[in-house]
């Protein structure tokens, strides 16, 4: 039953998650936010909500090891669904739709990784008030970076998407007001149904005997990245490749944040000092990928589709390599 409960929680997920990005885009329309901003604050905070209660009820139930698996594994499938995406509209080529500002967030998502990926080599085992110094270390330059983003100066929106945005115009019916109150509603669904992922999750990762480390950087994590996979495939369709982007890389800086939040609940010294050094493998597949995604947004206006291709392909080769060496470890 473990395993019904499991789909039944993630699939109240997806469910969630088509709400959302649809109230998303009727607020990209009808307010003065752009998409990249509704995608990279509201939709990516929205959709990051499983991993909130993932990791902390992982912490509370004392398996850490879900908890940062469920972070760094979330990450990783996030770029590894852009990517999926990318080469399934192949022919829209969306990086170079996409905004150049989106660089900014990539940009933090990396520093982010870097000092994960740090900490859980130096493995320093301190606290300040209860929290790991590297946790603390990371909601600060989370915190510099937000700050910073919000000041540097937007790019002007490009005429394509001003138009596309003008020929999918359809929610007539559905005021701003509704839109953000069936938002809000979609995000507590989704936070519930978190919740139930991670529980459920633990029991698998006993039943199976598959281990945490593994459990909670490819089953819970594939999970609970299902709103942004859902999110970012409704934004595409509806022709809102910022709302996309911005989802997918706003909720990856939103989940770096979550393993300092994880730090705060986990009474036994520092999280990232105390988990596998599996998650190791995890936070440089990020880093990779990370350095591709950011290298696909600057490369716009590629012309040969061979070319344009190849950092997705290269994406998704470093993802399985990264599960499989995750799965073995």
């Amino acid at each position: 039953m473990v395993f019904v409960y499991f789909l039944l929680a993630a699939a109240i997920t997806v469910y969630a998650a088509i709400k959302l990005s649809t109230y998303a885009d009727v607020m990209t329309e009808k307010s003065k936010m752009g998409g990249m901003l509704v995608g990279t604050v509201l939709l990516a905070g929205a959709t990051s909500l499983p991993e909130v209660t993932t990791s902390i009820s992982a912490v509370m139930i004392d398996n850490p090891d879900i908890a940062i698996g469920n972070m760094l594994g979330s990450n990783l499938f996030n770029i590894f669904i852009l990517a999926m995406f990318d080469l399934y509209f192949r022919q829209k080529q969306l990086f170079n739709y996409a905004s150049r500002d989106h660089l900014y967030t990539a940009g933090l998502g990396l520093l982010l990784t870097v000092t994960t990926l740090v900490a859980l080599i130096v493995r320093v085992d301190m606290t300040f008030i209860g929290i790991g110094v590297d946790a603390l270390l990371i909601a600060i330059l989370y915190g510099i970076g937000i700050y910073y983003i919000g000041k540097q100066p937007k790019e002007p929106v490009a005429e394509h998407e001003v138009e596309e945005e003008v020929v999918v115009s359809k929610y007539e019916d559905i005021t701003l007001k509704r839109a953000g109150f069936g938002f809000l509603i979609a995000a507590v669904v989704i936070m519930a149904a978190g919740t139930a992922l991670s529980i459920t999750g633990d029991q698998i990762a006993v039943v199976t005997g598959l281990g945490s480390s593994f459990v909670g950087s490819f089953l819970i994590a594939a999970s609970t990245s299902l709103p942004e996979a859902v999110a970012v495939f409704m934004a595409l369709k509806l022709r809102n490749v910022n709302l996309a982007f911005g989802s997918i890389l706003g909720s990856n800086i939103f989940n770096m944040l979550i393993i300092a939040m994880s730090d705060v609940f986990y009474r036994n010294g520092s999280i990232l000092a105390d988990v596998s050094t599996s998650h190791l493998v995890s936070a440089v597949g990020i880093t990779i990928l990370s350095v591709l995604v950011m290298y696909s947004i600057l490369r716009q206006n590629v012309t040969s589709k061979v070319r344009y291709v190849i950092p997705s392909l290269l994406v998704v080769v470093v993802y399985f390599v990264s599960s499989y060496l995750i799965f073995i470890g």
